[in-house]
């Protein structure tokens, strides 16, 4: 996900009416279900998802824009107790109470964008299945479908946009969780820089070095959420419709 406000589905349509003769119809037992009953509550399932989704987008817009607005007060902050203190008591124990406060903001920030796109994920797998429902309801509308009609990674990466080649490692640092992680990873080397400057009394090289084995350690962990995260996603999903091996649909 990017930081760009999606301001989410609009309203959902009002229900397609069943027609007077489905109403109370008597289908067998295990019989076929109408196709026009199967299309409402695909579509009314898919406007849920869509939904669903939007509000997810918007969580993550507001928590991001929370935490890099948190982050840029305290840096100004900090800055104008380092003009007047002059890099004394002051700024220290300034800086020792309020860069863990963001840190704190900052890791809850991480957590909850995760979850987001997690829910994402799931929004997307079944908005592509009941886009390959659709496409079993009427097959002659698959040259109108941009989007993916398959569960796998590869349908769920058309789904989101991502360019045919782009390699993952450049979507993954381009995406809201990796920013915040690199911003959480250099507020967790400034504490350790601050902490070991004052009460350590380290000089320059040392201090360099705590504060870059602090960075590693915050960015580290959460990278491990992350991977734990993906393994959890793709141990629970299993794929439904995977996308054929020599898909000749148009515009794959």
């Amino acid at each position: 996900m990017t930081l760009e406000r999606n301001p989410g589905p609009g309203p959902e349509p009002a229900a397609t009416p069943v027609p007077q003769e489905l109403v109370g119809s008597a289908t067998p037992a295990g019989g076929p279900t109408p196709v026009q009953l199967r299309l409402q509550i695909l579509s009314t399932e898919h406007w849920s998802l869509l939904s669903s989704r939007g509000l997810a987008w918007n969580e993550n817009f507001t928590r991001v824009s929370m935490f890099l607005s948190m982050l840029s007060f305290a840096v100004v902050s900090l800055g104008l107790i380092a003009g007047v203190d002059k890099f004394g008591d002051v700024f220290f124990v300034f800086a020792l109470v309020i860069l863990p406060v963001v840190l704190f903001v900052g890791l809850a920030t991480f957590l909850r964008v995760g979850a987001a796109n997690y829910h994402d994920a799931l929004a997307v797998i079944g908005m592509n299945r009941i886009r390959g429902a659709y496409l079993e309801i009427a097959p002659e509308l698959e040259l109108y479908f941009v989007m993916g009609v398959h569960d796998d990674p590869a349908g769920v990466t058309r789904t989101m946009g991502i360019p045919p080649g782009m390699r993952p490692f450049l979507h993954v640092i381009s995406a809201a969780p990796f920013v915040v992680n690199v911003l959480n990873g250099v507020v967790g080397g400034a504490i350790v820089a601050i902490a070991v400057v004052r009460i350590l009394g380290f000089g320059l090289w040392p201090t360099l070095l705590a504060s870059v084995v602090g960075f590693a350690l915050v960015l580290l962990l959460q990278l491990w959420y992350v991977r734990a995260n993906m393994r959890l996603l793709r141990g629970g999903i299993r794929p439904m419709f995977p996308t054929p091996p020599h898909n000749d649909r148009p515009g794959a």
